[in-house]
């Protein structure tokens, strides 16, 4: 009987430590500041969106070219790359929202009826037909190099000076930042001849996309930059 009551406790008490453990701790991104995602471990991460090419379309002489061109692409990156294919089921809302008005502006009943029935079709189409759209993501990563051997006198000297400390660690993250866009600028031109387009995310797409990763269920994103309006150029 003891035992059942120590064992009740136990559960009462995990379950209680488990509902106040913050999600944040089983994620690896510690923060995401100026364009680039600080993983816990020190690393940083680009995001690159990618548009798609009709490759079936092309030529003969014009895939055999692309083909070449991406070898060649592929030869020349010496660092890791991450492909990301993002599949989200479709949402029409803010569609649906925008023929809504537009049926309400009409001045003739005949225009009203096409509109209507149109929006009609829209959403039944949608609603028996599992519609997906997919967003394509290059994650470009950098690693800094640590020195994990610091003396006494300088770990010493950077508690007295927290000032220096944080400009030290300012003007670093600036330099790995600096090296991580080298990388982003070298894809860039690598991929450009391949006819695929190609823009980093800022820091709202990059809390849209991370969210949308995370809750891919959730169509309501309000108050950050949607990933599938960005332009690329």
């Amino acid at each position: 009987m003891t035992n059942l009551i120590m064992e009740k406790l136990y559960s009462q008490k995990l379950a209680k430590q488990t509902a106040k453990s913050p999600t944040q701790q089983y994620l690896d991104v510690a923060e995401i500041k100026e364009d680039v995602i600080i993983l816990k471990n020190g690393t940083l991460r680009a995001v690159l969106a990618v548009s798609a090419i009709n490759f079936e379309l092309k030529a003969t002489n014009e895939q055999e070219a692309i083909i070449g061109q991406y070898q060649n692409f592929l030869n020349s990156v010496d660092f890791p790359l991450q492909i990301l294919i993002s599949s989200r089921k479709l949402n029409i809302d803010t569609y649906l929202d925008f023929l809504i008005t537009k049926e309400k502006q009409q001045k003739t009943e005949l225009m009203r009826m096409q509109i209507s029935e149109y929006k009609n079709f829209i959403t039944q189409l949608v609603s028996m037909s599992e519609i997906m759209d997919k967003s394509f993501y290059l994650i470009v990563p950098f690693s800094p190099i640590e020195n994990q051997e610091k003396s006494f006198f300088s770990n010493l000297s950077s508690m007295l000076n927290k000032k220096r400390t944080i400009l030290e660690k300012r003007e670093s993250f600036e330099t790995y930042k600096n090296q991580l866009y080298q990388r982003v600028d070298h894809l860039t031109a690598g991929l450009s001849g391949i006819g695929v387009r190609i823009i980093p995310l800022r820091t709202k797409e990059l809390i849209e996309l991370l969210f949308n990763s995370y809750n891919p269920t959730v169509f309501d994103t309000k108050g950050y930059v949607d990933t599938e309006k960005i332009e690329l150029k």
